[in-house]
């Protein structure tokens, strides 16, 4: 059976005129896709994709499908949010079967809710595809298991980045606390600020601490370090965005599991 066929199958919803779709990318490798995105990608006449979208994935679009670059990077250059979600209303109000592609899911650190919030009240019909998100994913093929049983029942899945004049800020002191691990977005930026204040509220300077840098890609490069060395090692190892930053004992086991883990990543 080819991916065509699997498509028809299962009887995947058809994408019809002046519809947008709010549709995960994965973290990059084009084989996280679920069916439901492809055949999006096989649908759509405009896509409009983020920063972090891999290639493979914008090559299975439709030939005829136009592509137009919508990212978002913090501490650059980048389309402003509000122009997004109008520009989103814009195209389905002309009839357009209009795909927002994103990296990871769109409902997580995505802006995803806020597009689906602005398209509500535009009158404008939507439907949201998962995807897999890159602080579990990424996590995965950096052979770090995000819970397990021996070291952690939980997980924290927190943003460094916050929205500019917002008054919400993260407790960083009450995060560590709860004693469970943490998954950092978009905290390269911020990393010795986050990590001394998680020092401060408790927790211990020798925790393990994973950088996995263009998590899935054939680039994905992972460091191991501790929570009181996480900001220098960093800066000295050269990793910056796009980066996953996983803070906690499930990190320990990355040792154990790389000598015989497989890589899925798609080659390069």
């Amino acid at each position: 059976m080819t991916l065509q066929d699997a498509i028809g199958a299962f009887n995947l919803p058809m994408f019809n005129p002046g519809e947008v779709w709010l549709s995960g990318a994965g973290p990059g490798d084009p084989g996280l896709l679920t069916l439901h995105a492809v055949n999006a990608l096989e649908q759509a006449d405009i896509i409009l994709y983020d920063a972090l979208v891999d290639k493979g994935v914008l090559a299975l679009a439709r030939p005829e499908a136009v592509k137009e670059f919508a990212g978002k990077r913090g501490g650059r250059p980048s389309a402003n949010q509000r122009d997004i979600t109008e520009r989103l209303i814009e195209l389905a109000r002309e009839g357009l079967r209009v795909l927002r592609l994103k990296g990871g899911d769109p409902f997580v650190f995505g802006r995803g809710g806020e597009e689906a919030l602005g398209l509500v009240a535009a009158g404008i019909p939507f439907r949201v595809i998962p995807g897999v998100t890159a602080g579990l994913g990424g996590l995965a093929y950096a052979n770090i298991p995000a819970t397990t049983r021996d070291t952690n029942h939980g997980v924290i899945l927190v943003t460094g980045q916050y929205a500019a004049g917002s008054e919400r800020r993260m407790d960083w002191a009450a995060v560590a606390q709860t004693r469970l691990p943490v998954i950092l977005y978009m905290g390269m930026s911020r990393l010795p600020e986050i990590a001394d204040a998680l020092l401060a509220g408790g927790m211990s300077p020798d925790l393990p601490v994973a950088i996995v840098n263009n998590a899935t890609t054939p680039r994905q490069r992972v460091f191991v370090t501790t929570l009181a060395r996480a900001g220098v090692d960093a800066a000295t190892q050269g990793f910056g965005a796009p980066s996953i930053i996983a803070i906690g004992e499930m990190v320990r086991l990355r040792e154990a599991l790389s000598p015989f883990a497989i890589t899925l990543t798609a080659k390069g």
